[in-house]
C-alpha cells in the first residue's frame, strides 16, 4: 500500500521529469527528441521513465500543460483585481516574462512544439491560451472605459500584441539567464504604455498648435 511519503516522492520526481522533458524538447524539438534523452537527463534507465509518461507525445503533453497553467491562473487573479490599468498591465507583463524564468523552457515548449500534439490533446491548452487572451482583452477594454486609453484601441489587437512582446522575449530569457528580468519587464510596460514617439515633442507642438489659434 502507497504512503503518503510514497506518493510525495513520485510527484517529486515526476516534476522532474516534465522539467528533463522540458529542457529536451526545447533543445532538441520533439521530432529530434527521443525518450532516452528524456531518461538520460532524468539519470534514470529508459525504462523506468515508463512511470512518468506513456509515450514521447504524453510527455510533450505534460510539459505544454505545466508550461501554462499557473500563468493563466495568475492572469485571472491580475484581471479580477481593484487595481488601475497601469498596475494590471505591469503585474500582467511581469507575470508573462516571469513564468519563463519560473518555468525555464516548458512555456517556450508550449509556444513551440504544442501544434505536434493530436488535436484533442490540444483542445485544453487551447482553452487555457484563449481564457488568458479574453481575460487580457478584458484590462485593455477597461482601460478604454475608463479613460486610462483612448476609446478606438483595439482590445483583441492590443492583447495579441502584447503576448506576442513577451514570448518573444520569453524566448531571449530562457537563452540568456543573465538577461536583467526586472530591466525587460519596465522597458516593455514602457513600451505599451508610452509608444515610440518623443512625448517632450508632442507636448511642445501642442504648445505651438495653441499659440497659432
Amino acid at each position: 500500500m502507497a504512503t503518503a511519503t510514497d506518493n510525495s516522492r513520485y510527484q517529486d520526481q515526476k516534476q522532474l521529469a516534465i522539467r528533463s522533458a522540458a529542457a529536451v524538447f526545447a533543445e532538441k524539438g520533439f521530432h529530434g527528441a527521443s525518450t532516452k534523452d528524456i531518461a538520460e537527463r532524468m539519470g534514470i534507465k529508459q525504462g523506468s521513465l515508463y512511470y512518468y509518461f506513456k509515450s514521447k507525445e504524453e510527455a510533450l503533453g505534460e510539459v505544454c500543460l505545466f508550461g501554462i497553467q499557473e500563468y493563466v491562473h495568475r492572469m485571472k487573479s491580475i484581471a479580477t483585481s481593484d487595481q488601475p490599468f497601469e498596475s494590471k498591465l505591469l503585474a500582467t507583463i511581469t507575470s508573462h516574462l516571469s513564468s519563463y524564468r519560473e518555468r525555464d523552457e516548458a512555456l517556450k515548449v508550449h509556444n513551440d512544439e504544442r501544434l505536434y500534439l493530436p488535436e484533442d490533446k490540444r483542445a485544453k491548452l487551447k482553452e487555457l491560451g484563449s481564457l488568458y487572451r479574453q481575460q487580457l482583452e478584458a484590462i485593455f477594454d477597461e482601460g478604454a472605459r475608463t479613460g486610462a486609453l483612448r476609446d478606438s484601441i483595439d482590445c483583441h489587437f492590443a492583447a495579441q500584441a502584447v503576448i506576442g512582446m513577451c514570448n518573444g522575449w520569453g524566448d531571449n530569457i530562457v537563452r540568456d539567464p543573465n538577461l536583467d528580468l526586472f530591466d525587460i519587464i519596465q522597458k516593455c510596460t514602457d513600451l505599451v504604455l508610452n509608444g515610440f514617439v518623443e512625448r517632450r515633442k508632442n507636448k511642445r507642438d501642442g504648445i505651438d498648435a495653441a499659440a497659432n489659434t
